[in-house]
C-alpha cells in the first residue's frame, strides 16, 4: 500500500526529498521538474500541475545553490546610497523612496542589500561585494558628480538603474546611465510662475548641493528660466537638503536681500527651516514673504505652520520605477539574464510633477 506523504513529510527511507524523487513519483523527466520550479515555458498545463503537487505532497525543497546555477540569479539588489546611514532614515524622503524600492522587489521576490558610502576607503569594499556575484543589479542614489562607483560598476557589467539623472563630469564620456527622476526643471518653473503671478517681485530661491544633486542644478535653472535677468546672484543661496541648511540660507538671504518677498525652497525639508527663521525675523508668510517647496511630503508640509505650498512628485512611485526597470533588465525570477538584456533594452524615465496649493503661498 502506497504512503501519502504530507507537504511536510520526509520519505520513508529517512532521506530529504531529490529533484529525482519529484520526477519519479510525477512520471516526468528531471529537466522537466526543472522547467516547472524555475517557471519556464515549455510544459504543458497539467504537466506542471501534476508536478507541483508532487512537490507539495513530498515537501520538497529546490536547492538554491543549484537554482542559481540555473538561472543566474540571486534573487537580490543592492541598493547602494552615497549618504550618511543616519541621514538615510531621518529623511523623509528617503524613507518614502526606499519604500518603494521594498515594495517593487518584495513583488519580484527579491530582497534589497542596503549599501552605504560615507568615506572613500569603503568604495573598494563595497566594489568587490558588487563584482562578487552577490546580487543581480544596483539601484544607486545621491552620487556625486566624481563619484567612482558608477564607473566601478560598468566595468563589472552589472545591470543598474540610478535614482536621479547623474551628473556628468564637463568632458568625461560615459555609457548612457539608465535613471528615474522627477521633471525638477518643469517643477520649479511651475512654482515660480505661481509665485510672480501672486504679484512677488524679488523672488529669492535656496537651492540644493550642485555637486551631488542634478536635481538641484535642474531647479535652479527652471528657477532662471521664470526670472531671467531678475534671478541675481544675491537672491540665489545654496544649501544642503536638511532642515538646518534650509534655516541657515533663509538667515543668509534675509540678512543680504531684506526686500525678498518670496521664496522657492528646492525641497521640503530645507523650507521647514526656512519658515522657522522667518517666523524668528517677524516676516508673515505668505503676507510679507511666501514661500514654495518641492516634494510634497506629507510629514513636513502638511504640518508646517502655515502648511506649505510645494511641487508634488511622487517619490514612491519613483522608487517602485527603479525597481521595475531593473527588472526589465535582469530579468524575472527562472529568466536568464542574457536573454532579458536583449529582449528588454532600458530607457530613462521622468515622471511629471505638479504644484499643490496650501497657505504658504
Amino acid at each position: 500500500m502506497e504512503t501519502v506523504l504530507t507537504p511536510r513529510t520526509r520519505r520513508i527511507d529517512g532521506h530529504r526529498p531529490t529533484l529525482e524523487d519529484v520526477a519519479h513519483r510525477s512520471g516526468v523527466s528531471k529537466s522537466t521538474v526543472s522547467r516547472v520550479i524555475n517557471a519556464e515555458p515549455g510544459v504543458r498545463a497539467e504537466v506542471a500541475e501534476r508536478v507541483r503537487g508532487v512537490i507539495d505532497q513530498l515537501g520538497y525543497v529546490p536547492n538554491s545553490a543549484a537554482r542559481q546555477l540555473v538561472t543566474r540569479r540571486n534573487n537580490a539588489i543592492a541598493v547602494v546610497a552615497s549618504q550618511p546611514q543616519n541621514r538615510l532614515f531621518i529623511d523623509p524622503f528617503f524613507d518614502s523612496h526606499l519604500r518603494g524600492i521594498r515594495k517593487e522587489l518584495v513583488h519580484h521576490g527579491a530582497q534589497p542589500v542596503l549599501l552605504f558610502l560615507e568615506e572613500p576607503e569603503e568604495y573598494p569594499r563595497v566594489g568587490d561585494f558588487l563584482g562578487g556575484g552577490h546580487v543581480d543589479g544596483a539601484l544607486l542614489f545621491s552620487l556625486r558628480a566624481d563619484d567612482p562607483l558608477p564607473g566601478m560598476i560598468e566595468r563589472l557589467g552589472l545591470p543598474t538603474v540610478f535614482g536621479g539623472r547623474p551628473l556628468v563630469r564637463e568632458g568625461e564620456r560615459v555609457r548612457e546611465r539608465v535613471y528615474v527622476d522627477a521633471d525638477n526643471r518643469g517643477g520649479a518653473r511651475e512654482a515660480v510662475r505661481h509665485l510672480v503671478a501672486l504679484g512677488r517681485r524679488h523672488i529669492a530661491t535656496i537651492t540644493g548641493p550642485y555637486d551631488q544633486e542634478a536635481s538641484a542644478v535642474d531647479r535652479l535653472d527652471g528657477y532662471r528660466d521664470v526670472l531671467l535677468d531678475d534671478a541675481t546672484p544675491d537672491l540665489i543661496e545654496r544649501a544642503d537638503y536638511t532642515r538646518k541648511g534650509g534655516a541657515d540660507a533663509m538667515a543668509a538671504l534675509l540678512d543680504r536681500r531684506p526686500d525678498l518677498d518670496a521664496v522657492f525652497v528646492a525641497s521640503d525639508l530645507m523650507a521647514s527651516g526656512a519658515l522657522q527663521v522667518l517666523r524668528e525675523r517677524g516676516r508673515r508668510v505668505p503676507e510679507d514673504v511666501a514661500v514654495v517647496g518641492f516634494d510634497d511630503l506629507a510629514p513636513i508640509a502638511e504640518t508646517t505652520d502655515p502648511p506649505l505650498t510645494t511641487v508634488h512628485q511622487d517619490i514612491e512611485g519613483m522608487g517602485r520605477l527603479m525597481a521595475r526597470l531593473l527588472f526589465s533588465r535582469t530579468g524575472e525570477p527562472g529568466e536568464g539574464r542574457a536573454a532579458a538584456v536583449a529582449e528588454h533594452p532600458l530607457s530613462s524615465v521622468v515622471t511629471p510633477t505638479r504644484l499643490v496649493l496650501r497657505a504658504s503661498a
